[in-house]
């Protein structure tokens, strides 16, 4: 089950509702999943019938006999089917599902007598963590979903969701914050990925014109080392929004919205990611909150770019109207 936990914890941070199932047999583990059906497009893809899927090959057999399965979450009709079909010897669960919960919660297939094969059950084995993965999740997706719901100043555009979606390697959750004092009640997006408690945040300043997927390439590499990863889309730039009057852009208005939230997310240990050099940005940070900046790192630009890429750069400004940050930082010869 602690395998088991772990798939599932890969779930979510895959975006996946979080559950992870395991085969053993004769104690040796046969198949594992994790839940995936978005990822997939694939409504049978839950966690248990990966597994399922996996030991069946594993053993070149569709029957199951003498294997328990382990999963996080009490299974549904579909996989307890399945899980009988395959003549599993046992079931073991974590947390109950009293909404879609078939062994005993809202059906019990398991203890049908009529059935012509019987599946032991245990449940609720290691049930508070596997249930405290599910709470942390739907509790995001539904802070998200607020975040998501702001209403939009009269005065800006919000870019829709849909110019945004099928972008090539830039898988990340989406985070929002509207409530700093500098935003005014603007949505700023940013990109949060890695450890909390890391003692190095890599803050990527993203070129202009650009957002933050121009650091798609690199975040991969600092993840692997350890580093906590921050991408934020400037105002008027990205998945932020974007007022119409150019007239916002001003540096300081920019640093100033950055430093708050550098301090929002109490960052410290922070290393400035920039293209060019010297930065306006890094600099101005570096003068509002030099006690959180460790230093500061320049990477080359790109050489080249090809179709899909250059599509994926113009992606948040489908019109003239969500242009209006871009005319205002080259009138500003700001980059």
């Amino acid at each position: 089950m602690q395998i088991a936990l772990q798939l599932a914890a890969q779930a979510a941070a895959a975006g996946e509702v979080p559950v992870g199932a395991v085969v053993v047999k004769d104690g040796v583990v046969i198949g594992t999943g994790s839940n995936c059906p978005i990822q997939s497009c694939d409504p049978s893809a839950h966690a248990e019938m990966q597994a399922l899927r996996e030991a069946a090959k594993a053993l070149g057999n569709y029957r199951l006999e003498h294997c328990t399965l382990y999963v996080t979450l009490e299974p549904c009709a579909m996989c307890s089917g399945a899980m009988l079909h395959a003549r599993l010897k046992r079931v073991v669960f974590g947390a109950t599902d009293a909404k879609t919960g078939c062994a005993g919660s809202v059906l019990d297939l398991f203890g049908q007598r009529q059935l012509n094969h019987q599946t032991e059950v245990e449940g609720g084995v290691l049930a508070d963590p596997a249930a405290a993965l599910l709470q942390t999740f739907f509790r995001g997706k539904r802070e998200q979903c607020k975040r998501l719901a702001l209403p939009l100043r009269e005065d800006a555009l919000r870019t829709p969701e849909r110019f945004f979606a099928q972008l090539a390697g830039y898988p990340w959750e989406a985070n929002y914050v509207h409530d700093l004092p500098a935003l005014a009640g603007l949505r700023m997006h940013y990109i949060d990925e890695g450890p909390r408690d890391s003692e190095r945040v890599m803050l990527c300043l993203h070129p202009v014109p650009g957002w933050s997927y121009s650091y798609r390439s690199e975040i991969a590499g600092w993840l692997g080392q350890g580093a906590r990863v921050l991408m934020p889309d400037l105002i008027g730039f990205g998945r932020s929004d974007k007022p119409k009057r150019g007239d916002v852009h001003s540096a300081e208005f920019h640093i100033l919205c950055l430093a708050q939230l550098m301090e929002r997310l109490d960052l410290h240990g922070v290393v400035l990611v920039s293209r060019h050099t010297p930065h306006w940005l890094a600099d101005g940070l570096r003068a509002l909150a030099p006690e959180r900046i460790q230093g500061s790192l320049v990477l080359a630009l790109p050489t080249s770019q090809d179709k899909a890429d250059g599509a994926a750069q113009e992606a948040p400004f489908p019109d003239a109207g969500h242009r209006a940050a871009l005319r205002a930082f080259a009138a500003q010869g700001l980059r």
